[in-house]
């Protein structure tokens, strides 16, 4: 009986399990045991990864505001690794969470906040990278007319509607989430509860599925829609343009945000996938069988990862693309170790940087 409680609460766990359908009871899912063990260990390395990585990205940009050196990428690049680093923080309740047999000790409100910033996170992220590629789009295809949509002001407007827009499709999350504690194995789980709106099983199994949907299509594939028509336009510029200096840098920029919506595409894209094909499930349009939804069961907390592993990601793909931020990481390596010299030294390694950045911001 302990065994087959334990199975229902952490079916439960997930967005799209919350309630289960008579057949599902019924399945055999003694397999899940294994991501006791994996999956914390993999959200360790996502949480040391994604926070070193993520807050180096955030310190970088703010060092380039303090010069004026930002560009407008730059400053879509600082609120994704802001949203991230904001997930990763999160990450440890989880770890713990899945550790202990997925067990919630931290409270409601803990509850709530870690859930809702991980769903915060998924929206930002996307909308950040459609603003990025829509600037791109702008900067490229549009160079001629786009100064006046280029503005700063322009930029804090997007990037405000990005956050406002974010908060508010993630609400669902803090408004529903709650803890639930289960007498005969003595646990507690973090699940989502719409009893507050909804008593009806059936109707509740609508809304289960409707949030579903909402989420993957608001949060993954209109965005992406919109994004792979931006680089399809751009894509039929480049091959007619981009000859000299200034062209040849906006192909490099250009090759470092594609490069983060493909791999955003890729870690995300089993998880909504999956996600979408248990709501279809509970709109009687994808199979109900054992063998499907044990499937889901078994595949979700590895397509789940995989949607992590994209906050601690990008840090990388920054540093390996982008020249100019590969250049300014350096320069705050430089720093730190003159720090440990003589007062002597560190005037002279500060005086050597700054007239190298001056040199490489000419342009």
């Amino acid at each position: 009986m302990e065994m087959e409680m334990q199975n229902e609460s952490v079916y439960e766990y997930y967005d799209y399990e919350e309630n289960q359908t008579s057949s599902s009871a019924l399945c055999d899912y003694s397999e899940w045991g294994p991501s006791y063990s994996v999956v914390p260990l993999l959200y360790v390395l996502i949480f040391a990864l994604g926070l070193s990585g993520n807050g180096l990205v955030i310190f970088t940009v703010w060092r380039a505001r303090r010069g004026n050196k930002r560009r407008t990428a730059d400053v879509y690049i600082g609120h994704l690794a802001a949203a991230e680093l904001a997930f990763v923080l999160a990450l440890p309740l989880w770890a713990v969470y899945t550790a202990t047999g997925y067990h919630w000790p931290f409270g409601v409100a803990l509850c709530k906040v870690s859930s809702y910033v991980v769903h915060l996170n998924m929206y930002a992220s996307v909308y950040c990278l459609t603003c990025m590629s829509y600037d791109r789009y702008l900067a490229i295809v549009r160079s001629s007319s786009s100064s006046q949509l280029r503005t700063r002001g322009h930029m804090r407007a997007s990037l405000t509607v990005t956050w406002l827009l974010s908060a508010l499709l993630a609400a669902p999350t803090l408004i529903f989430r709650t803890t639930k504690h289960e007498e005969t194995s003595n646990r507690t789980s973090c699940v989502m509860d719409f009893s507050l709106v909804v008593t009806d099983k059936n109707k509740e199994s609508l809304l289960v599925a409707g949030l579903s949907l909402c989420s993957s299509i608001l949060g993954f594939l209109l965005p992406f829609l919109a994004m792979m028509a931006c680089y399809w336009f751009i894509g039929r510029t480049v091959t007619r343009h981009f000859d000299g200096k200034e062209e040849q840098r906006k192909r490099r920029l250009l090759r470092t945000i594609t490069t983060l919506v493909v791999v955003f595409a890729a870690c995300w894209t089993p998880f909504h996938v999956l996600k979408s094909a248990d709501a279809l499930s509970y709109l009687n349009l994808a199979p109900d069988s054992c063998a499907f939804l044990r499937f889901l069961l078994l595949a979700h907390p590895y397509a789940t990862c995989l949607a992590y592993v994209n906050s601690c990601l990008n840090p990388f793909l920054y540093a390996f693309f982008d020249v100019r931020f590969r250049s300014q990481c350096l320069g705050l390596l430089d720093l730190k170790k003159a720090l440990h010299a003589s007062p002597a030294i560190l005037l002279s390694c500060q005086k050597t940087q700054v007239q190298s950045l001056d040199t490489k911001w000419i342009s």
